[in-house]
């Protein structure tokens, strides 16, 4: 009634004052009239709020000192943390390295960089939001988000587990969730287009050479003073060329677990990249006829046809190439339940509940493995400049393949599509018809461009298990 009878503002922040002082000295002096008594000899700590002396149990418990409550709060501040903490972390190769609170400070400024890319200037939002998220909550000082917990042998659980770290062995580690997305990606991909012309399927394979030559390159980079990648880190950076987050993770949660966070981000920031990167290439490696080359128009494909193509490749893959059949498989099962067609909620859930919920759990995972031993280092600064070699490798070797088929094709590609065989679809297969119309605004080259992008999925998936085969 009192604060409702009048609305001054001074007014009513003196009521909240007064009410604060009475509380701080309701709180202390009792302990402090406690204390003057316990230097008089005596032992009665009674006090208005507690007549009959200390609650039984209590003995043991420090009396409130005003000072060093302040100075405990401030202890427990990121603050403080940032500026005083050292923390001792094992690196993957076993050994013991010192973390000073400011690069933790500095990978939580990484981590809002990569939300502001993200929700400000929309690279791959659905991906980049919650990694960024994930690597915030993980370098939060005194947190424990991403805190592997310790085994309790009488319960058979682990106790103090960060939520983050039950995200990342749930199905990051163990490749349960990139596999998860490959289900998702095929429910929503059409290989009609491939299917209609399967020459495109040549253009998607050019595209692996970005991988293969970038592990090349990556192997070179062991010269390099303070740098050391052995062929299974080679094989977990190079496939970053593919454009391929979700076969990114799968290969690096095989073959270099620690390199996980860094080649994941670095896959899809050059994803998000694609409008940027690919047509600086595309311009210099085409001439303007090139650019003007204007393709037939697809054949339809028959439902027959679209149901058959799943079957046959995984078929394929089971007996050619086993190590990638369970990435080629889940693509598979999830565009048969597409071109089936009598399971349509199965299909719905694939392309949209379930890769949402999973593509979100997966990026918490692999920010979470942002941690300043695995990211502030000259390894780090590789991984992410040989991404962009091998992905600039791929955009290339398309185009360049493209012209070589059009010496012996009646009919010519137009080479923009050989940009498209990596495997971020369906943004590299707009990219080419973007660039494309900027030269003849009728020129439609987008439903071209998809047969090389969806072949792109498969020959990375492919290549990820030839890499798996041989060095896994």
């Amino acid at each position: 009634m009192l604060l409702g009878s009048k609305k001054d503002p001074v007014f009513i922040t003196k009521v909240c004052m007064i009410l604060v002082i009475g509380a701080l000295v309701v709180t202390f002096m009792p302990r402090i009239g406690a204390q003057s008594q316990a230097k008089t000899g005596t032992t009665d700590y009674a006090s208005i709020n507690n007549p009959d002396g200390i609650i039984p149990g209590s003995e043991n418990i420090p009396d409130i000192e005003f000072g060093k409550t302040v100075a405990n709060i401030v202890k427990t501040t990121g603050i403080h943390a940032f500026i005083t903490d050292v923390i001792e972390k094992v690196t993957p190769s076993g050994d013991t390295i010192q973390i000073p609170g400011w690069q933790e400070l500095l990978m939580v400024l990484v981590g809002f960089l990569v939300i502001w890319l993200g929700a400000a200037k929309g690279f791959e939002p659905l991906l980049l939001i919650p990694i960024g998220f994930g690597v915030v909550f993980v370098n939060i000082p005194g947190a424990g988000m991403g805190s592997p917990g310790v085994w309790n042998e009488a319960t058979h659980l682990f106790e103090h587990q960060g939520f983050l770290d039950i995200i990342y062995n749930a199905g990051v580690g163990n490749e349960f969730f990139p596999l998860i997305i490959f289900i998702g990606i095929g429910a929503m991909t059409d290989f009609g287009p491939l299917i209609a012309n399967p020459k495109m399927a040549i253009l998607g394979a050019a595209a692996q050479f970005g991988v293969f030559g970038a592990m090349f390159l990556v192997s070179l980079s062991n010269y390099i003073p303070g740098v050391t990648f052995n062929l299974q880190e080679a094989c977990a950076v190079s496939i970053i060329g593919g454009a391929d987050g979700p076969t990114t993770i799968y290969i690096a949660a095989k073959l270099a677990p620690h390199l996980l966070a860094t080649v994941a981000v670095a896959a899809y920031s050059y994803m998000a990249l694609v409008p940027l990167i690919q047509p600086p290439i595309m311009r210099a490696l085409t001439t303007k006829e090139e650019r003007l080359i204007r393709m037939k128009q697809l054949r339809p494909v028959g439902k027959v046809e679209k149901i058959a193509f799943p079957i046959v490749v995984f078929v394929l893959s089971i007996l050619l190439i086993p190590p990638a059949a369970p990435l080629i498989g889940g693509l598979m099962f999830g565009n048969f339940l597409r071109a089936i067609g009598v399971v349509e909620r199965l299909s719905n859930t694939a392309q949209n509940e379930l890769m949402n919920i999973v593509s979100m759990f997966l990026s918490l995972g692999v920010g979470s493995q942002m941690t300043p031993e695995k990211f502030l280092n000259p390894s780090s600064l590789i991984i992410v400049v040989m991404g962009l070699v091998a992905f600039s490798i791929a955009t290339a070797s398309g185009i360049f393949v493209a012209k070589f088929m059009n010496l012996f094709l009646k009919e010519k590609i137009n080479p923009l599509i050989g940009s498209a065989g990596v495997s971020a679809v369906p943004m590299a297969a707009r990219v080419s018809n973007r660039v494309g119309l900027e030269e003849d605004p009728g020129n439609f080259v987008l439903m071209h461009a998809m047969g090389p992008n969806v072949a792109g999925v498969i020959g990375t998936a492919i290549a990820a298990g030839v890499m798996i085969a041989i060095y896994g």
